[in-house]
């Protein structure tokens, strides 16, 4: 039998003594009595009251148990055996516990009871550290440090899992050494060492390494992974419930306080919910700051030997600036109207004094951008959304791929084709590129958008189901299932065969434009190959060449350059050719058959050929025209005319039979001169009337008849004497014989030759006197010359041999021939 009396009991839950870290919730009860029978095998369930969670019905079949005893017949249902076969089923109704406060400004935490029925709130451990840096600790205490070495900043107090703790590798990041900033995070799970490390100085490029070997995320191993969530690296060890952040600037490490709570030491501070000793020395004593207490926790790094734990450390700098400046603009941010809706959930003071410290200790390092972005994500965390960036006119932007759009807000994980979004129920969000709308990553290790979800092979490129493509010289197909994409050998279709015989020719194996995966077969022609050398063309002839079509080596010929050649020199058409000065000549356009060159042309330069008397036009060496030279005596006359005698000639003046001329050449050269006759004192009057007549010279007049001979006579004149330069002072008075002698050449028939009778007017008494000569060197000289007294006609013989022989004698000198001259015009006075 079953009793339906209800009976009511209500009682309130107890919190534990750690009242300010768990609140338990209130438990109500609402019993249904049960009377159960060994006899029977099914027993019935009323349900009595309306209660917030309905449990399933229950069954129980031959149970046997003793008083008061409880068990669970199935979630949040327990069974109570009373008395008497009588079972009281009790429904748990869990009512919200009273939510605590977390010293560190962040929201509590529901956390599942141990039964799995209800929950209770807990403040977790949220370390942060960003900038030069600032660190927040497990409580919230905010502090700054500028250590230069390897420290700890999470560690176990008693050790409860192997090889855990989390470290922080910081160094210099200014000029002056005055500041440090966040290097690579170490995260310690017993045989894996994680690092993530900055690619480059006060960036969002990280690297993650495991155990010092790089490592493709998202990576699972061990009870450890690491994936990208948003800008950040996220370390995560499930089975401690934790999780450790790191984007270069900023880091955040979350756990929960039902694991780590008052079992933490480090630069992260002892997780309690207790702000008092979170500057805990590693001996376990209280620092008088964190400052002071963060050197302490150094760590051993071979990387950095001037690093030594146990050291006294020295004074940390100061947080604040020396002396006050003016804080960037962008840190006004934090206190202004876009991060409002977020100073409720977390208090931006202290992120604020870290901001203005960066801009003023290290302006032009932009480190302010991590205290923003480090409250955006502790906002975040709190599930409220700031969309700041765009507000900081470009400073501290942040640049997607082209193929990613940047979101303050997006998910931790994105939805990929390989995951359901169903199965996201957190409400925090992180920033960073996410695939643009209507679009999904194709895979948490595969950084590719697709719009429908089918094949990515190694070329990043989404393939649709069924859709077949080559890559890799590969035949693929994408195919749903399994390992998606299949692949094949690419099969070629047959070429025809190729033959490069031709001499330069030789194989090559082209790429084929239809298709990369099958190159053609082709001849290439390669000159260098070819035997044939070109020739060497002699002057005016070029080396010419060609192909023959269908041929590689080409086929030389040396032609014309239609030039003109001369002495080894070649000359464009219409071009001036010296061949001598005696001609100008140029190059012409016609061509000579048979040589192929082009034909000079030259013409003579023209020559005066006119000389003036007494000079002939000669060839001289050297000259083109000659030269006109002197040949004959030119002799200008008394009645300025000109007389021209060639060399050995006499003339006598025309006007002037007592002046005779003569022309003489002298050593090659030419010397004119002129006589003049003296004629001897003549009185007409003592000539008889009729007798008067002129001597043979036709200059001079005697009167003797012409019968007659002339007589022979003595003449006397008067002439200075010179002899030898030296000179008499006066004109002396000398004597001559003058006069004509019976002188004739006739013939005689008897003797059938020319007979001669020659007779010569000369001296027959003569006497010699003395003169004296005045020298030009002022001395005087006693002469003496002959002084003729009487003449007479005296006979001579008449030779011709000699008298030419004597000639030929006397044009050898030139004195000679000046005595020849002056006989010549004795006897013709005579």
């Amino acid at each position: 039998s079953v009793s339906t009396t209800p009976i009511s009991v209500t009682t309130s839950g107890t919190t534990p003594t750690e009242s300010f870290t768990t609140t338990s919730g209130t438990t109500s009860r609402n019993f249904t009595t049960i009377t159960v029978t060994t006899t029977t095998t099914t027993s019935e369930i009323i349900s009595t009251g309306s209660t917030s969670t309905s449990g399933p019905t229950a069954t129980s079949s031959a149970v046997t148990t003793a008083g008061s005893e409880s068990w669970w017949l199935c979630d949040c249902i327990n069974a109570i055996c009373i008395e008497d076969n009588i079972i009281q089923v009790v429904p748990i109704i869990c009512n919200p516990p009273p939510k605590p406060t977390c010293v560190n400004g962040l929201s509590p935490v529901q956390v599942i009871d141990e039964d799995g029925c209800c929950w209770h709130w807990e403040c977790d451990c949220y370390c942060t550290g960003w900038g030069d840096p600032h660190y927040m600790t497990f409580d919230g205490l905010y502090y700054s440090y500028q250590g230069n070495c390897t420290y700890v900043l999470v560690e176990e107090i008693d050790k409860k899992v192997d090889n855990f703790g989390v470290y922080i590798d910081n160094y210099h990041c200014d000029t002056r050494d005055v500041v440090s900033c966040p290097r690579t995070l170490i995260v310690r799970h017993e045989t894996q060492e994680v690092r993530i490390a900055t690619v480059k100085p006060n960036t969002l490029q990280v690297e993650v390494t495991v155990n010092k070997q790089a490592v493709a995320l998202p990576y699972k191993k061990f009870g450890l992974s690491i994936y990208e969530s948003g800008i950040n690296r996220v370390v995560e060890i499930p089975e401690l419930k934790m999780n450790v952040t790191y984007n270069g600037l900023s880091f955040s490490i979350r756990m929960p306080y039902s694991l780590f709570g008052n079992n933490t030491h480090g630069q992260c501070g002892v997780c309690n919910n207790n702000t008092a000793d979170d500057c805990m020395l590693p001996n376990g004593k209280i620092a008088e700051n964190c400052e002071t207490m963060a050197d302490h926790w150094q760590v051993v790094d071979p990387s950095k030997p001037q690093c030594s734990p146990g050291l006294n450390p020295t004074k940390a700098p100061s947080t604040t600036p020396a002396q006050p400046c003016k804080e960037s603009s962008i840190c006004e941010l934090l206190l202004g109207s876009v991060f409002e809706p977020c100073h409720e959930f977390v208090r931006p003071e202290k992120y604020y004094a870290a901001c203005v410290f960066d801009s003023c200790v290290v302006p032009d390092l932009d480190l302010e951008c991590s205290s923003l972005q480090i409250y955006a994500a502790t906002c975040a965390d709190q599930s409220v959304c700031i969309d700041w960036r765009s507000h900081t006119n470009g400073v501290c932007s942040y640049k997607c791929p082209s193929d990613k759009e940047y979101r303050a807000c997006g998910p931790i994980k994105e939805m990929t084709c390989k995951s359901s979004q169903q199965n996201e129920t957190s409400t925090k969000q992180v920033e960073g590129c996410f695939c643009p709308n209507g679009t999904m990553l194709y895979d948490s290790g595969v950084d590719v958008c697709v719009k429908t979800c089918g094949c990515v092979g190694v070329d990043k490129i989404p393939r649709e189901f069924g859709e077949k493509f080559t890559v890799d010289c590969q035949d693929c197909i994408c195919l749903e299932g399994g390992n998606g994409i299949v692949c094949g050998p690419h099969e070629c279709p047959n070429q025809n065969k190729t033959s490069c015989d031709g001499e330069g020719f030789y194989e090559v194996n082209e790429v084929n434009s239809e298709d990369s995966c099958c190159p053609i077969v082709t001849c290439k022609c390669n000159t260098s190959l070819c035997t044939a050398k070109a020739p060497k063309c002699t002057l005016g002839f070029e080396i010419h060449s060609h192909v023959p079509s269908g041929q590689c080596c080409p086929v030389y010929q040396c032609v014309p350059k239609r030039v003109c050649v001369h002495q080894n020199a070649e000359f464009l058409p219409n071009a001036s050719v010296f061949v001598d000065k005696c001609q100008n000549c140029f190059c012409t356009n016609e061509v000579n058959v048979s040589t192929q060159l082009n034909i000079i042309s030259c013409e003579h330069i023209p020559c005066n050929t006119y000389c003036k008397p007494g000079y002939e036009l000669q060839p001289v060496k050297g000259e083109c025209c000659g030269r006109c030279v002197q040949t004959k005596c030119v002799i200008h006359t008394a009645n300025n005319s000109d007389l021209i005698l060639s060399p050995g000639e006499f003339k006598n003046d025309p006007y002037n039979n007592c002046t005779i001329y003569s022309c003489a050449n002298i050593h090659n050269q030419l010397i004119s001169s002129t006589s003049e006759i003296t004629c001897p004192a003549f009185n007409e009057e003592s000539c008889k009337p009729g007798t008067i007549t002129f001597l043979p010279n036709g200059c001079c007049k005697t009167c003797a008849p012409l019968d007659s001979p002339t007589p022979c006579s003595v003449r006397e004149r008067k002439d200075f004497i010179v002899y030898r330069g030296c000179r008499s002072v006066d004109r002396v008075v000398m004597t001559e014989c003058e006069g004509t002698c019976g002188t004739f050449s006739l013939y005689s028939a008897e003797a059938n030759s020319m007979e001669h009778s020659c007779s010569c007017c000369r001296e027959s008494r003569t006497t010699v006197r003395k003169v004296e000569l005045k020298c030009p060197t002022g001395h005087s000289i006693s002469h003496k010359y002959i002084y003729v007294e009487s003449c007479s006609c005296q006979d001579t013989e008449c030779s011709s041999s000699q008298s030419s022989e004597s000639q030929s004698t006397e044009e050898n000198d030139k004195a000679s021939t000046l005595n020849r001259i002056k006989r010549a015009i004795s006897l013709t006075s005579k």
